[in-house]
C-alpha cells in the first residue's frame, strides 16, 4: 500500500495499543505478585508530535507505574486495568477501521486507474 503520513500514523498507532494490551494482560496477570509494579504504555504525544512533523512514526515507552502500593508493594489495580482494557480495544478497533478504509479508498483509486 501507499505509505502516507495517516498509514503511517495509524499503523503506529495499532503497534502502540497492541503493546498496552500486551503489558495490561501481564499486569493483572501478576496482580498478586509481591512487589509488582504496574507498566504503563505512553505513545499518544509522541504520535501527536511525529503527525505533526510529517513523518506519523512514532515509538510506544513503557514506564513503571508510580501509583501508590499495596502492603505487598504490589500497585496493580484491576479497576484501572480494566478501564483501560476496554479503552484501548475501543481504540484498536477505530484504528484498525480506518486503516482499513483507507486501504479500500486506494484500492478502489487504482482499480478506477486502470480500468
Amino acid at each position: 500500500m501507499l505509505e502516507s503520513v495517516t498509514a503511517t500514523a495509524l499503523s503506529s498507532a495499532l503497534d502502540g495499543l497492541s503493546l498496552r494490551q500486551r503489558s495490561i494482560a501481564e499486569n493483572i496477570a501478576n496482580i498478586n505478585t509481591p512487589g509488582y509494579h504496574a507498566k504503563r504504555v505512553q505513545f499518544e504525544d509522541a504520535l501527536r508530535a511525529a503527525v505533526a512533523d510529517g513523518s506519523g512514526s512514532a515509538q510506544a515507552s513503557v514506564e513503571r507505574s508510580l501509583e501508590p502500593t499495596r502492603l505487598n508493594g504490589n500497585n496493580v489495580n484491576l479497576d484501572t486495568e480494566t478501564l483501560s482494557n476496554i479503552d484501548t480495544v475501543l481504540r484498536y478497533q477505530f484504528a484498525t477501521q480506518a486503516l482499513g478504509a483507507q486501504a479500500s479508498a486506494v484500492t478502489k483509486a487504482i482499480g478506477q486507474a486502470s480500468a
